[in-house]
């Protein structure tokens, strides 16, 4: 599929501030699932300087830093990116010891991984925790088969759970995602990695756009999903609020075991008693790209 992302960010403040530096993670991945055609970010009023980074989980990003206080800043993305996985199950599992849970890794991959493993609680023991307990629930029902789990799980999300749109704040705990069963996007992709981490599978937060249409918002927004490292598969998409495995309908952004690493900016600002409001529209066009060869007709 052919994405055109057109994305706008407007930052207002009560009265000019001064802006710390700023992380931007704005720019579409460019991998075996996506390739990123044409990229352009147009800062205003422009910084007084930037730098192209590559941050540790691999994400190309941009940090802004400025030299004068300011009561706007708006971001504007215009990005063209061709999704390139058609089939989210064209994978085998090469190491036995992943293929039922709970799973474990090779030796070398783990120690890469261990970001990926490590649950937000610190519990170790399967089931000593209620979202630990409801994966091996679900587990158990698939007779511990790994493919079987990740979209049981993905299912029972997406059909047990009230999705809501929620446009600020941070992820819900995954236990309190569990507890209500209800919660936006990045709160049901943070649950979905616990559940697997908890079954010893590596797992990531992904932020970035689906041509899926949630019947919960009204417009596009940022789209939030999990990542599961499969031996033999790599880094896999699962979209739970969704309920399905990540092909070409996801264009994705940044993905990290932490969410604050995946987030779309990272920064700080220096002002007493100024508080500030953030805005933002995002347009997509998704159309199939033209077959390699092909000419108009005259």
């Amino acid at each position: 599929m052919l994405f055109e992302i057109r994305h706008s960010i407007r930052f207002s403040y009560e009265r000019p501030v001064f802006l710390e530096p700023m992380i931007v993670r704005l720019s579409p991945r460019q991998d075996v699932t996506q390739r990123l055609i044409s990229h352009e970010l147009t800062v205003t009023e422009a910084p007084a300087g930037h730098s192209l980074i590559l941050e540790p989980d691999g994400t190309d990003a941009r940090v802004l830093w400025f030299s004068d206080k300011r009561e706007h800043l708006h971001l504007q993305v215009h990005s063209v990116v061709e999704t390139l996985r058609c089939n989210p199950f064209d994978w085998i599992l090469t190491h036995p010891q992943a293929q039922r849970l709970p799973a474990s890794y090779p030796a070398a991959e783990a120690v890469s991984l261990a970001p990926s493993l490590s649950t937000t609680s610190g519990a170790s023991e399967p089931g000593s925790t209620p979202v630990a307990s409801w994966a091996a629930a679900i587990s158990a029902e698939v007779e511990h088969s790994t493919p079987d789990f990740l979209m049981r799980l993905a299912d029972d999300i997406h059909h047990g759970f009230h999705h809501i749109g929620r446009l600020d704040g941070e992820p819900l705990s995954p236990e309190d995602t569990l507890s209500s069963r209800c919660g936006a996007c990045r709160d049901t992709a943070m649950l979905y990695v616990t559940a697997c981490r908890s079954q010893g599978l590596a797992a990531r937060f992904v932020s970035g756009y689906s041509m899926h249409h949630p019947p919960e918002v009204s417009e596009h927004e940022l789209h939030a999903w999990a990542e599961v490292y499969l031996p033999g598969g790599g880094w896999r998409g699962y979209d739970p609020s969704l309920g399905l495995a990540v092909a070409d309908g996801h264009v994705a952004l940044a993905a990290s075991p932490d969410h604050l690493m995946a987030a779309p900016t990272t920064g700080t600002y220096r002002g007493t008693d100024v508080g500030s409001q953030l805005s933002y529209i995002i347009e997509l066009k998704v159309s199939d790209p033209e077959p390699e060869g092909s000419e108009a007709a005259a």
